[in-house]
């Protein structure tokens, strides 16, 4: 089957499947897939305070992560709101970051503007390298994720062809939406805060030093409950129509949130990953573009 190619949106110009998307889903869950990813920003950042600066900045901690390990991490501006979400790996020199192409120049100018008198030297390598979901079973972050020299990529992708299965964004998406991980652009809006996103004890670390917008963060954490909630919605699979990203969502007559990823996913059928209020009973019966949705619990209402 021909691929068929994302014409619009954060993944646009990446592969969306390759004909048979149940089959792609099938074979990310027995570890036998891989997906090409070039078209995500990808940054370095060097210097003997890389390390250390980064836990400064970010939700992650950095100061103790070891070479070859995988993480995720946020970004909060004062207000404790996220403003970007990446993946990173230290190599022993180099820390290496993908994101979101969008999000790229504002990620870059941030961190260069944050350097002062440090020993760090933030760039973009997204001419140079590029990132793959490599062959292998699931983690936590969304990997197995390798950085690849361009000049290279060709080569590795046939290699990885000759004997596993490519994919595109379609299986991945469904595979993220399934295992309740929120990406920004999709499950996040202006004022999203780290606790409505299931991102505590995962992107966010709850016993490092200080970051920006740490102390909303805490606060929430430990005198209240976020406003919102990420829920997984399952909805009903007679439709004809679905909803897309940003679809409000209404219980009864009231609006109660909105739709972040919808997927079809091989074994579940048509879900979503969305955000809506709190205190919206886990018993109603939610309507999106007129399509009936139950939820399945993320984050905690209570």
């Amino acid at each position: 089957m021909s691929a068929v190619l994302v014409e619009e949106g954060p993944d646009k110009g990446a592969i969306w499947h390759f004909g048979e998307p149940n089959q792609e889903q099938r074979a990310l869950v027995a570890g036998t897939a891989f997906a090409d990813l070039s078209h995500r920003a990808v940054l370095t950042v060097t210097g003997a305070d890389r390390l250390t600066w980064l836990n400064d900045l970010c939700t992650q901690e950095f100061a103790k992560l070891q070479p070859g390990q995988w993480v995720e991490s946020l970004i909060l501006n004062a207000q404790g709101h996220i403003t970007h979400q990446f993946f990173a790996v230290d190599d022993g020199e180099t820390v290496w970051l993908h994101t979101e192409k969008e999000k790229e120049t504002e990620l870059l100018t941030f961190l260069q503007r944050m350097v002062f008198m440090l020993k760090v030297d933030p760039q973009s390598a997204s001419a140079t390298h590029a990132v793959v979901r490599a062959p292998g079973a699931h983690d936590e972050v969304g990997g197995p994720y390798a950085i690849i020299p361009r000049n290279e990529l060709t080569d590795v992708l046939q290699a990885f062809a000759a004997v596993h299965t490519q994919v595109g964004t379609w299986a991945l998406e469904a595979e993220r939406v399934a295992a309740h991980r929120a990406r920004i652009l999709f499950e996040t809006d202006h004022k999203s805060i780290p606790n409505e996103l299931g991102f505590l004890n995962g992107a966010v670390h709850m016993k490092k030093g200080c970051y920006p917008g740490q102390e909303t963060v805490a606060k929430v954490f430990n005198l209240g409950h976020p406003p919102r909630r990420l829920v997984l919605l399952h909805l009903d699979g007679s439709m004809v129509h679905y909803p897309v990203t940003g679809a409000k969502i209404f219980s009864g007559e009231k609006e109660v949130g909105y739709i972040g990823t919808l997927a079809r996913h091989y074994e579940l059928g048509p879900i979503a990953l969305a955000v809506i209020r709190r205190t919206t009973p886990l018993t109603d019966v939610l309507m999106v573009d007129g399509v009936p949705a139950t939820q399945e619990l993320i984050v905690a209402a209570e």
